[in-house]
């Protein structure tokens, strides 16, 4: 009988390995290393000529022409036809060398064309320069003027939040010789395209081209659709669920599944399994946190159930009690220090990004005002259930959730991807409950997450029902397979519209240089190059040795000015002490007089603003700031701080009306 997509072929990463050492295995690493730096390189050359390729066309308005969608629904059909043609080689034994470079080009050209192109039009990313991506921008502005790790918008402190994607993102502006906010777009869709070439030869390598190719576009498709305007967090979703497999072997041991943890430490680990898995989680601390507590989080799940699982496998009545101790002991140091050492290698790495911040916090450093965790939309108070959609995603899903159930003890891939979505509800669980103590875990973020986690799983589950209907109805590989590509085709090309919000933003936002990329009226920012112009003008110094005081905090994601105050409380560092500059910045607007203001900026314990940008209004010169009022939904309020005019008329401030603005620079 004709075997289907063989379920039976021996899958690496249940397998049991040869000792990680001698030629043979130094070879298959090196040979490893070698696709994943291919990988990095190919998928990081076709994006960009991708791009340069549609920055040479005058394109239409994602919103008011369907032109580039259809544009990037043909991309995404020759993408996906390039992957079958990936799959048939492999699955004929043809062109060896092709598979993996095609591979790589098909997954690139994939991520390029499903997001640069509806972006074809304009120099920002989704969302523009709007909510969250203004102040990732500005991160980005602040990487690209220097490449020493710093805060977004506060000077003289560590950051917060991790510089990772950042710093390269600000070493990709500098190559290509734009202002952060301009490269923001282009390193955005580069970092994600790599990712999935990277994601793509990790799956091939584990489970053949055939599998691979369908494994990286499903993993990749789903995080493109829930994660793309987050671009890092995309990144980590796509590159996560394959190195969860290999965290899985890692801590497991040279074993299949159904054995269970292998011990004794030193002759049944797969040390390139446990190195790997320590860079990837050190890599994804310095990049994202909230994904590495997941990351973290899993791994304490698997050890403890590989504990349990050898624990129960090693009682035998008629062995020796001594003997029982001694293997239960051998494999409770095995996973444990499997699981130490990913740790200390994810640390060293961490602390790359996070040592500084540290080192300020161990020093006794005052800090308030940060309040990231108080966040909770509808979505963060119920269980993510994508599985019961009626739709491909639902579809997907659900064959993935019954696929893992049913095969939780039998297949590494499995365990991996069911210790993912257990890990993800136990996290919502607590992030729900830590809502009693006053804040939350952020947990509604982890939904990519779960959903390509689920995807994955749901390959292995087509897979297997493939398999079935060949041993059922006869040879219908080419139904089973036309199908599963129609259906990746509907679930890509669903993309651009389930984005149409954020791609919508990116037109009709007002960019660096004040043009709208929808041809339309600029706004106010229209004013910031002039602005610019002018504080240099007046102060005699560059923007990184100015502190600005405004509220249009769009004017610090496009130029690297330091700001005295930051977007809201949620993104600024704890060591800047938000609410007390909040209080501070009150106080001076009370200030009835230039000598009572110069006082209060003389006497302030942070460095005080050289620079005012306030908008013009009836009462005076008004700043719009925020304030946190979590529990509420939303969770920000805007407040007004207006200052007399009359304050600033001396000779120790310099004042310029520049359109709706007012800019004051002291001398």
């Amino acid at each position: 009988m004709t075997t289907s997509v063989s379920a039976d072929r021996q899958d690496p990463t249940t397998a049991p390995q040869e000792a990680d050492s001698g030629p043979t295995t130094a070879a298959r690493l090196g040979r490893t290393a070698l696709l994943l730096l291919m990988a990095v390189v190919v998928g990081a050359v076709v994006s960009i000529i991708g791009l340069k390729a549609i920055e040479t066309v005058n394109w239409p308005a994602f919103n008011s022409s369907n032109v580039t969608r259809s544009l990037t629904t043909a991309g995404q059909v020759l993408a996906i036809a390039v992957l079958v043609v990936v799959a048939l080689l492999y699955r004929y034994g043809k062109g060896r060398v092709l598979v993996p470079f095609l591979s790589a080009a098909a997954m690139s050209a994939f991520v390029t064309v499903t997001i640069g192109m509806p972006l074809g039009a304009t120099r920002l990313y989704l969302f523009g320069l709007s909510v969250d991506q203004e102040f990732r921008t500005e991160y980005l502005t602040r990487m690209t003027s220097s490449p020493r790790l710093a805060d977004m918008t506060y000077p003289d402190l560590p950051p917060y939040y991790p510089a990772g994607w950042f710093w390269w993102g600000g070493r990709f502006a500098n190559l290509l010789g734009q202002p952060g906010w301009e490269a923001y777009k282009p390193w955005a869709i580069v970092s994600m395209a790599v990712a999935a070439a990277v994601a793509v030869l990790l799956f091939n390598r584990m489970f053949g081209a055939d599998r691979g190719v369908a494994l990286g576009l499903a993993v990749t498709t789903l995080a493109l659709l829930y994660a793309s305007p987050e671009p890092y967090a995309a990144i980590l979703v796509i590159i996560g669920v394959p190195m969860m497999i290999v965290l899985t072997y890692a801590l497991r041991g040279r074993t299949r599944a159904a054995e269970g943890p292998a011990g004794p430490l030193r002759g049944s680990t797969s040390w390139p399994a446990v190195i790997g898995a320590g860079v990837f989680l050190g890599i994804s601390a310095a990049t994202y946190t909230l994904y590495t507590g997941l990351f973290a989080l899993t791994a304490i799940l698997l050890a403890c159930y590989f504990l349990v699982q050898g624990w129960l496998a090693a009682s035998n009545k008629a062995t020796p009690t001594r003997t029982v101790k001694a293997h239960r002991r051998e494999i409770v140091v095995a996973v444990m220090g499997r699981l130490l050492s990913v740790g200390v290698i994810a640390g060293l790495i961490a602390l790359l990004v996070w040592a500084p911040y540290l080192l300020k916090r161990l020093s006794s450093a005052p800090a308030s005002g940060g309040t990231a965790e108080h966040y909770l939309p509808e979505r963060g108070a119920t269980f993510p259930l994508p599985m019961f959609g009626v739709n491909l995603v639902g579809a997907i899903t659900m064959i993935g959730l019954l696929w893992i159930l049913l095969r939780f003890r039998t297949r590494t891939v499995a365990v991996a991807m069911g210790a993912t979505v257990i890990t993800v509800y136990l996290f919502c669980l607590l992030s729900m409950l830590m809502t009693a103590l006053g804040t939350t875990l952020l947990s509604f973020r982890l939904e990519p997450i779960l959903v390509a986690a689920l995807a994955a799983a749901g390959v292995f589950g087509v897979v297997d029902i493939g398999h079935w209907a060949v041993g059922r109805f006869g040879d219908v590989r080419v139904v089973v397979g036309a199908v599963a590509v129609l259906a990746a085709i509907a679930a890509a090309q669903s993309i651009p519209g389930h984005l149409g919000t954020e791609i919508t933003t990116a037109y009709t936002d007002t960019d660096g240089y004040g043009k709208r990329a929808d041809e339309r009226p600029a706004g106010a920012e229209s004013y910031f190059a002039e602005i610019d112009k002018l504080i240099g003008e007046q102060t005699g110094r560059p923007a990184t040795e100015n502190v600005v005081l405004t509220a249009d905090f769009g004017f610090l994601s496009i130029y690297p000015y330091w700001g005295f105050q930051g977007l809201t409380s949620h993104y600024a560092n704890p060591l800047a002490e938000f609410d007390k500059r909040a209080a501070a910045i009150a106080r001076w607007a009370k200030a009835e007089d230039a000598d009572q203001l110069v006082r209060h900026l003389d006497e302030s314990p942070w460095k005080a603003p050289d620079v005012f940008l306030f908008r013009y209004s009836s009462d005076g010169y008004s700043l719009r700031l925020a304030e946190d009022v979590y529990p509420n939904d939303p969770n920000v309020k805007r407040y007004t701080v207006t200052f007399d005019p009359s304050v600033f008329d001396d000779p120790r401030f310099e004042v310029t009306e520049v359109g709706p603005f007012v800019l004051v620079v002291r001398k």
